[in-house]
């Protein structure tokens, strides 16, 4: 049996090794032509306004960084947010957007950003920091912040779309999930009694170890985590109330932890209108800069190619596939994917 296991263990390495190396070349073949191509006389004279609107990024890789050309006249920051708010994952990198931010703060050819929002939500310190910073982008240099909601604008992403001047949604668009998550805490001490094991944390401060599997969750333990929670709650309630117009009451009223759709977001004054992204670009040039048609220049963040990432990307794509779903365990799955399930705005205390 262990022979067996041995050899379908060695299989499916075997399999990712391969794509990985697949993947690796596929990738070193691509930036091959486009190098090719960049040295091509057909090259455009302007690089930020090709019919496919090029990313506008920031690409930290071995403690080196680099980036694309500002354009030389006035412009409009898109900033794409996607993904689990966390300090890094594979389309989220927090380090990389508050960078961002400031450049475009210090940027005086900068007129305003726009936040492209598509999120379940994530930490709620990098929540906070996020908001915090855009805050500040707005104070500093008086320039406004519009929001575009896409699919899911919820928690930790709505949390930061407070901090915009304008909130317009897809009319598909899910929004809202104004509530916070601090910790889910399981209790196997009786499943370990009842099995024999017996498990010992040496420890100071009768509070030190709560949340251990091994002990259950006093009454004392549940309300110091409950008050965490709560602050927390708070916080997101006054965001919101300060970004929105509301009153306190009127943020608890809709702070349930539901998520809304965009029009039920419009009637409780969540967003201001419902719309497409060429909606939005249009409603904020009306607005802010009497139609003046400012170039808008995308940044979204793409993750430093190396070994390790491409090895994890083969995985994750082998992971997805049908031999994959079949030979790979559930737990290794999960470990593949950086994903919350629902809309959360989290205190990540444990992990």
């Amino acid at each position: 049996m262990k022979l067996k296991n041995a050899s379908k263990g060695t299989v499916i390495f075997a399999i990712v090794i391969l794509l990985t190396v697949v993947s690796g070349i596929t990738s070193i073949a691509k930036k091959s032509t486009a190098k090719s191509s960049s040295n091509s006389d057909a090259k455009p004279k302007a690089e930020f306004k090709s019919a496919e609107k090029k990313q506008h990024s920031f690409i930290k890789a071995f403690n080196k960084s680099s980036r694309q050309k500002s354009p030389k006249g006035s412009y409009i920051a898109r900033i794409e947010i996607k993904g689990v708010i966390t300090a890094a994952g594979d389309n989220y990198n927090q380090e990389w957007l508050l960078d961002v931010i400031k450049e475009l703060k210090e940027d005086d050819n900068n007129k305003g950003i726009i936040l492209s929002i598509l999120s379940p939500g994530g930490g709620l310190y990098e929540s906070d920091e996020t908001y915090l910073a855009l805050l500040d982008y707005k104070k500093e240099t008086n320039r406004p912040i519009y929001t575009y909601c896409k699919n899911l604008c919820a928690s930790g992403g709505y949390y930061i779309a407070c901090s915009s001047d304008y909130i317009m949604a897809n009319r598909n668009s899910l929004l809202g999930s104004i509530g916070v998550i601090c910790g889910q805490f399981v209790d196997l001490s009786e499943l370990m009694e009842k099995h024999g094991i017996k498990m010992k944390t040496i420890h100071s401060g009768h509070n030190k170890i709560m949340g251990s599997v091994s002990e259950p969750l006093t009454k004392e333990q549940e309300m110091i985590m409950q008050s965490i929670c709560d602050e927390g709650y708070d916080n997101f309630v006054e965001v919101v109330s300060n970004g929105r117009g509301l009153t306190r009451e009127e943020v608890i009223n809709l702070a349930d932890g539901r998520i809304y759709t965009a029009k039920q977001g419009m009637e409780n004054r969540l967003i201001d209108s419902i719309g497409s992204m060429e909606d939005l670009e249009d409603a904020m040039k009306r607005k802010e800069f009497d139609f003046a048609d400012y170039e808008i220049v995308d940044y979204s963040y793409t993750k430093p190619e190396n070994l390790y990432n491409m090895f994890m990307g083969a995985a994750k794509q082998f992971g997805r596939s049908t031999l994959g779903n079949a030979l790979l365990p559930k737990a290794v799955e999960d470990r593949l994917e950086n994903k919350i399930e629902f809309p959360a705005y989290y205190c990540d205390l444990f992990n």
